[in-house]
């Protein structure tokens, strides 16, 4: 409808101010005002999409192509070595070595007895030969020796007689000084003492 088949008089309404809109048509605009949204969208999203790809890339929160969470993989416990021990195994007792057994010492052999009368006896007929053995025995130091020739009873070798066990120690050294290797016990041929009875020279 137009103005002119408008059949109202015109009131306060009708009034338009000089700077408002007329009707319903709106008054042209400029290409910059159409474009610039555009431009705006163009340069502002690309930048804070690089700024945000940045962003996670260096908190490591950046999500995996193909959607989903990286798997999470877990540390499988360490084998354990049979060869090491338990700790919560009692330690095994040590066993302590056996105490070793103490042997007494030897009791100290006699030593001889170089006061023990010797008396020497000559059946081998070389002259002389009982006071040079004689004079052997006292130089090994026996202080009580006696030669003599013997008469009666010779044995087979000379032989040293002692009258018991205990002159042992003296009998041997009285074979080895006068030569003799044979040692008897005899009480009746050597009476208290010791008696070295020659069938032959030592030294021969």
């Amino acid at each position: 409808m137009s103005k002119a088949d408008y059949p109202y008089p015109d009131d306060e309404f009708d009034v338009v101010p000089p700077d408002g809109p007329r009707g319903v048509h709106r008054a042209p605009r400029s290409a910059w005002s159409r474009w610039w949204p555009f431009l705006v969208v163009l340069l502002v999203v690309p930048v804070l999409a690089y700024g945000a790809v940045a962003y996670l890339s260096r908190t490591g929160e950046l999500p995996v192509v193909g959607g989903g969470t990286p798997p999470v993989t877990e540390e499988s416990p360490a084998a354990e070595d049979p060869a090491a021990p338990d700790p919560g195994a009692e330690a095994p007792a040590t066993e302590e070595p056996p105490a070793a057994e103490t042997t007494p010492p030897a009791p100290p052999a006699p030593s001889p007895v170089l006061s023990t009368p010797v008396e020497v006896l000559n059946g081998a007929r070389v002259s002389g030969l009982a006071g040079r053995v004689a004079d052997d025995l006292r130089a090994a130091g026996f202080t009580s020796v006696t030669p003599d020739n013997a008469t009666t009873g010779l044995p087979r070798q000379s032989t040293v007689y002692m009258a018991s066990e205990d002159l042992r120690a003296t009998a041997e050294l009285v074979a080895s000084t006068s030569g003799v290797p044979t040692i008897a016990v005899d009480p009746q041929r050597a009476g208290t003492g010791i008696v070295v009875l020659l069938v032959s020279d030592p030294e021969a």
